[in-house]
């Protein structure tokens, strides 16, 4: 398909890189210094966020133990990238939002049932009442909340979902938290360009004042397509994973990984929505380097 001769994209495509989705689930524990040295790597391509780590429970993801550690060690006085976070309760909500250098919290909100109890031990419910804690901690550190909505494109577990299930949950965090940075979240890779293109079409209609995002899963067969759809409703923003790599360990074992940023840059760029001048073509391949070697140090 030759993109170029679609007329109607005249919008720029911000870009989150994410480390820490690609490594959370590695066994093998990655040195700090390593993860440093990737990350700040990253810092130097010019994506409009990254997202670093996570102040999780060790014993839910080993991998992000050393957050804290590795944040000491980043050179974002030196990137234009802004750093985001995940959280999972108040608690590392409270960790996040002490230091300065971070200004985006995620938080993973699942719409299913189960997969928020198998993600953060806690029932929607309970989830909701975190959520609405978070939000007080980020208003007083001035830090922005996203809202990561798991599960956003399909149940594996038997809960129920559909379109309707996914819209009425955008309206209760939207009005009932005061919430304007969503993301609607692939967690197992069950998207496809006609649940995205109607999801975002018709949310990002009703709802001007809120700021969607894109975390798809996909394989190397299909994140073109994906990435067409996504655009041609409108969505600005995009997450992505150097390679492909990673997704989430709490999901089901044969989950489809993340879509390959240089894949989203490359299809960006045909497709009119992305900053060239923004991108450092050398930090790219060295990123693109750095990350393979990573990955096929560690499992």
């Amino acid at each position: 398909m030759n993109y170029l001769s679609q007329p109607y994209y005249f919008y720029i495509m911000n870009i989150r890189e994410c480390p820490r989705d690609a490594m959370q689930g590695i066994h093998d524990f990655i040195p700090t210094q390593e993860k440093i040295n990737y990350i700040n790597t990253l810092l130097k391509v010019g994506f409009n966020s990254i997202d670093f780590g996570s102040f999780v429970s060790p014993k839910a993801i080993p991998q992000m133990r050393d957050t804290a550690e590795v944040l000491q060690g980043l050179d974002v006085e030196n990137s234009n990238s802004k750093l985001l976070a995940i959280v999972a309760n108040e608690r590392g909500a409270e960790n996040a939002s002490s230091f300065e250098e971070i200004s985006y919290l995620g938080y993973p909100f699942s719409i299913s049932e189960t997969f928020q109890l198998r993600n953060t031990n806690a029932t929607i419910d309970q989830s909701l009442g975190r959520l609405e804690k978070i939000k007080s901690l980020t208003d007083k550190s001035n830090k922005e909340l996203l809202v990561y909505l798991s599960m956003a494109f399909g149940n594996p577990y038997g809960d129920k979902w559909n379109v309707e299930i996914v819209s009425e949950w955008v309206e209760k965090v939207k009005n009932n938290f005061g919430i304007t940075n969503i993301s609607l979240a692939d967690t197992i890779g069950v998207s496809e360009p006609e649940n995205i293109t109607y999801l975002f079409s018709n949310l990002i209609k009703k709802h001007n004042d809120v700021q969607f995002e894109a975390h798809l899963h996909s394989n190397p067969n299909t994140w073109r397509e994906k990435l067409e759809a996504l655009v041609k409703t409108g969505c600005s923003n995009i997450d992505g994973a150097i390679l492909g790599f990673g997704g989430c360990p709490m999901a089901k074992d044969d989950l489809v990984g993340n879509m390959a940023t240089e894949k989203i840059i490359e299809g960006c760029k045909e497709l009119g929505t992305l900053n060239e001048q923004s991108i450092n073509e050398e930090a790219l391949k060295d990123s693109l380097m750095i990350t393979n070697q990573l990955f096929s140090k560690y499992h």
